[in-house]
């Protein structure tokens, strides 16, 4: 009887071993075809493109705050033909020598097919920012210069898709330089009594 018993336990362990090892080998395909038709299709990250900006409200005051009020226009094209991107967090701030000078604004989600294009027209606000003397210095002698430049950034985080294969998270960063002119370099569009359009129309800088 213990030999019968014995003989049964040997069995059905040498059963679970060998569907142990099925099942790790068919994970491991699985995984090698999706690793394989990625280094196929070799994605490309998106490009964006700061096409415009509106300034509402660019004002420096004592001791050493900025108040500044913009619209943003940015595009993002996926240049993959058989990638799709899902932007599920997106954040968009203004920011003057690495300091940030605006509070970011929340970039709706959205799913960008193969070469398509997606278009924001966000706001972006700061009211009383601190900010350091020296760039407060630096800012005025820019603004009397005739001419600040501030950088457009955004983070946030996407995910790749490939037929119904769909990523983990890949962190997003895009930095886009954006030229306010002033006094006699002033090259805007008066969009209202105190609102003035800079028409960009250049690429970002875009790391994923």
């Amino acid at each position: 009887m213990s030999a019968k018993c014995d003989h049964h336990g040997s069995k059905k362990k040498k059963q679970l071993r060998q569907l142990f090892g099925c099942l790790t080998i068919f994970i491991i395909a699985v995984l090698f075809i999706i690793l394989l038709v990625w280094l196929i299709l070799r994605p490309t990250k998106p490009v964006f493109t700061l096409q415009d900006a509106t300034v509402y409200q660019f004002n420096v005051t004592q001791p050493n705050f900025l108040s500044s009020t913009l619209q943003i226009t940015v595009a993002s094209r996926n240049p993959n033909d058989k990638i799709g991107i899902y932007y599920d967090k997106l954040d968009i701030y203004a920011s003057y020598r690495n300091q940030q000078i605006t509070l970011p604004t929340v970039l709706p989600q959205t799913y960008q097919g193969h070469k398509d294009v997606n278009v924001w027209s966000p706001y972006v606000y700061g009211n009383t920012i601190p900010i350091a003397p020296f760039l407060a210095v630096s800012l005025d002698q820019e603004q009397k210069a005739g001419m600040v430049l501030i950088y457009i950034k955004i983070d946030g985080k996407l995910r790749w898709k490939v037929g119904t294969w769909i990523s983990g998270h890949y962190h997003v960063n895009v930095n886009c330089p954006a030229y306010l002119t002033f006094g006699s370099k002033f090259n805007g569009v008066s969009v209202g009594p105190a609102a003035v359009k800079y028409q960009i129309g250049r690429d970002c800088h875009t790391d994923v």
